[in-house]
Formats: structure tokens, sequence, C-alpha cells
């Protein structure tokens, strides 16, 4: 196991979907695609970023300092893969922290001003209300947010 203080990650597209799954931990995750491999080794090496990668050509041509190999087809399983291997300790206060589409922090918005956007039901039955800076999309605890506290309490045990 190795402990990374902070880490950011580049995911290149062959595990697009283990990006969104650390995006939702809060984790900072850039997404490539389509991208060369030297694009992707100099945009780590710039911004201090580990590689997620499925690629065993990329690892071997070596050409990445930071690179770690997803062993599993399966997001669930490389979620583990990485938070074991790069030793994480997701917070609950840092999950649904980041746009899932640009990767920036969404910012609080005041519930008056969704009222026109959001669904009758939504705006009834919730309070708090966030926003991408960058797209603009809008985001609010579902039924999506309680199925993955759930999930992410069974694996912090």
């Amino acid at each position: 196991m190795i402990e990374l203080p902070d880490p950011k990650f580049l995911a290149d597209e062959n595990v697009a979907k283990l990006g969104k799954w650390l995006r939702i931990l809060g984790y900072d995750v850039a997404y490539r695609s389509p991208a060369t491999d030297a694009q992707l080794a100099l945009l780590a090496l710039r911004e201090g970023r580990v590689i997620l990668t499925r690629d065993r050509g990329f690892l071997e041509r070596r050409m990445a300092e930071k690179c770690l190999l997803i062993e599993s087809q399966d997001a669930i399983e490389q979620l583990q893969q990485v938070i074991q291997t790069l030793g994480l300790k997701p917070e609950r206060n840092h999950l649904f922290t980041r746009c899932l589409s640009c990767n920036v922090l969404i910012v609080p918005i005041p519930k008056a001003e969704v009222r026109s956007v959001v669904p009758d039901y939504v705006y009834k039955n919730h309070d708090e209300f966030h926003r991408c800076p960058t797209c603009e999309r809008l985001f609010w605890k579902g039924s999506h947010t309680k199925n993955f506290q759930k999930w992410f309490r069974e694996i912090d045990n």
C-alpha cells in the first residue's frame, strides 16, 4: 500500500467510470479522451496526477512516473483497488462535492434561486442545492445520494 497525501488523478478513457466514482468521493480526477499516451503522460507530470489505466502497454512503456494499472473491468472493484492500493481514506464530508462532469468543486446556491429550474417535487422536498460554477449543473441530495452513502458505510467498515 502506498499512501499519497491529497492525490489527484488522471483517468484514461478505459476507466472513465472509475473516474466518476472517485469524483463522487471528492477526489480531483481529470479525464481526457481521446488522448495519446504522450499527452496523458505530459498532463500527469505537469499537474502532479496519478494516471489510472487498464492499458498494460502504457505501463510497460514507462511513460509516466505515477501510474496505477487497474486490474478489474468492474468499476466498484476498480474503486476498491485504488482505495486499498493508494491507502485512500475517503471522508464523508467530501462526498458529492465535485461536479461529475467538470471536476470542479460545486458551490451552495440559495433554494429560492432554483425555484423555476427544478421540478416542483424536488423543490418541495429538498432544502439544499448546489451548482457547478463551470457548467451550471444543479445538484441536490436525491435517492442516489442515500444509496451511495449506504454503500460507502459498507466499504468504510
